[in-house]
């Protein structure tokens, strides 16, 4: 039975082995505070494992040839940690009381239960000190809120390179330095098939009012980020993050309504605008109603009013 737990933990030191060797893989991404608590926890392991060992190895230890003999270390490890008092000296230890032929001894505590018990107030003491009288670490309301900053200040870059922009929330662009950002990306990848300035040469047309596959800064941004690889042109998502394409395509908008020389004739549909969104009214301010002045409405006169009763 022994040999059957033995060889258990020693199958579960290689798989903390194993673990210990990816966290340690991974604490170069994850910062000093990552591996120190690593460090503690396989260390916190390592004692807990060898406790085992000496609790259930401690007495003897198997040979190969299944004889078994004394083993001195543990046995000397073991007997630190329990002090336990041997079988034959039981009877030197044992109470004059008897409960059903069950008498009790007089066993004394053993030093790793003090230690383990010693060993929490010291550690409470020490964790009162670093977290509420010196305050070196943050509590978890300060790690939650230093969390919540990096991961706001982490969106705050993601929406900087548009990492948030869709075809669903695209809008047109039309500060200079946008446009003058998509004007650059256009001029390095879209001349050879709509020409210097939009005007179509193998592609259609990027200046008139009609659209093959709709116009429009949404249905222009999906038609650059998807492609139209029926047609030749390769899907931009690949190549260009989403603010890139998006001011790839607020700068063709911005190319609508300038006729350049030797255009190509329309292609695609007519595209027309939406009409601005005018559902939304000013809301009143609270207690603004309007009264009318009664003081400038004509009133007939009681003479005028008997001749019409007549």
């Amino acid at each position: 039975m022994k040999l059957k737990i033995l060889k258990f933990v020693n199958a579960f030191l290689i798989f903390i082995a194993c673990s210990g060797m990816n966290i340690f893989a991974q604490t170069a991404e994850t910062g000093a505070d990552t591996f120190a608590k690593t460090v503690g926890w396989l260390f916190f392991l390592a004692v807990l494992i060898l406790f085992v060992l000496v609790m259930v190895y401690g007495d003897e230890k198997y040979k190969y040839s299944g004889v078994r003999e004394k083993s001195p270390v543990m046995l000397k490890l073991k007997q630190m940690l329990t002090r336990a008092v041997p079988v034959e000296q039981e009877q030197e230890i044992m109470f004059e009381h008897d409960y059903d032929g069950i008498k009790e001894l007089d066993n004394k505590i053993p030093p790793w239960f003090n230690i383990l018990f010693y060993g929490t107030i010291v550690f409470g003491i020490i964790y009162l000190l670093v977290f509420h009288v010196f305050r070196l670490e943050p509590l978890s309301a300060g790690e939650y809120v230093e969390e919540v900053r990096a991961a706001d200040l982490h969106r705050q870059e993601l929406i900087k390179t548009g990492a948030f922009v869709s075809e669903d929330n695209v809008k047109q662009l039309t500060d200079p330095a946008s446009i003058e950002a998509g004007k650059e990306i256009f001029m390095k990848n879209c001349i050879p098939c709509h020409g210097m300035n939009g005007e179509g040469t193998v592609g259609p047309n990027l200046t008139d009012d009609y659209w093959i596959n709709g116009g429009g800064i949404k249905n222009i941004f999906k038609t650059i980020k998807y492609g139209v690889p029926a047609k030749g042109m390769i899907t931009w998502q690949n190549l260009l993050n989403p603010k890139q394409i998006e001011e790839a395509a607020s700068y063709v908008m911005s190319l609508h309504g300038t006729n350049p020389p030797n255009g190509k004739p329309p292609q695609g549909d007519l595209y027309v605008p939406p009409p601005p969104d005018t559902s939304k009214t000013k809301e009143k301010a609270p207690g603004d109603s309007t009264k009318t002045d009664t003081s400038k409405v004509n009133v007939p006169k009681d003479d005028t009013l008997k001749e019409k009763a007549k």
